[in-house]
């Protein structure tokens, strides 16, 4: 039953995580499929931030190529994937730059960009909410934070546990939804996808003005 808990999540025996969030498969997919879906249901903006560059720096090459963002701040907390990002999309030029940073405390303004976008990246945040928190307090009025994520239903399942670590509280579609609102951020169902039975979500979320 969907935001049934847990008390513990079930092992990992091995983690292999970095193997699948940085393939080409789950790019081309984020790339082509995912981007163009949260296109459709509205995401635009100039100015723009990402959390959580990866490897190959998708958020910020979906949000320049799909959603017209001409104004990048790109953030991960390892470095690592900052600088490979960084070199991944040399080609996007002085549109996007690659920081190190936490999702949860931005260095950004409050209020100060038109765009967040975050591609399976809140999953893998200790403290998502604080997180979703953060798209919020740095939205300016309107502004919108363009997701897409896995949820509880299958980063709990115990095959993908298995092989991908992840924090113990995670979240299903209903969390999520009450996360964004708590945040300031309007949900409306016309702007909501959801497939595979509530494991994948996308949402584009409005700043309340």
């Amino acid at each position: 039953m969907a935001g049934t808990r847990r008390s513990t999540p079930p092992p990992t025996f091995l983690d292999a995580n970095r193997l699948w969030v940085d393939s080409r498969l789950r790019y081309e997919f984020g790339l082509r499929i995912e981007g163009s879906r949260l296109a459709r249901l509205g995401a635009l903006g100039g100015s723009c931030v990402e959390i959580g560059t990866g490897r190959r720096g998708l958020g910020a090459r979906v949000a320049v190529t799909r959603f017209g963002a001409t104004d990048v701040r790109a953030f991960d907390v390892h470095a690592a994937s900052v600088e490979r990002a960084r070199r991944r999309c040399a080609d996007l030029g002085d549109r996007v730059r690659f920081e190190v940073g936490d999702a949860t405390a931005l260095p950004v303004d409050d209020g100060s960009v038109d765009l967040v976008v975050s591609f399976h990246a809140l999953h893998h945040v200790d403290d998502w909410r604080a997180a979703v928190r953060e798209a919020g307090r740095v939205l300016r009025p309107g502004g919108l934070f363009a997701l897409t994520e896995m949820t509880s239903r299958v980063v709990d399942a115990p095959w993908l546990r298995a092989v991908s670590r992840h924090p113990a509280d995670r979240f299903d579609v209903r969390q999520l939804v009450t996360a964004l609102r708590d945040a300031g951020l309007q949900v409306d169902p016309s702007r909501l996808r959801t497939g595979a039975g509530d494991r994948w979500v996308q949402i584009v979320a409005p700043r309340s003005r």
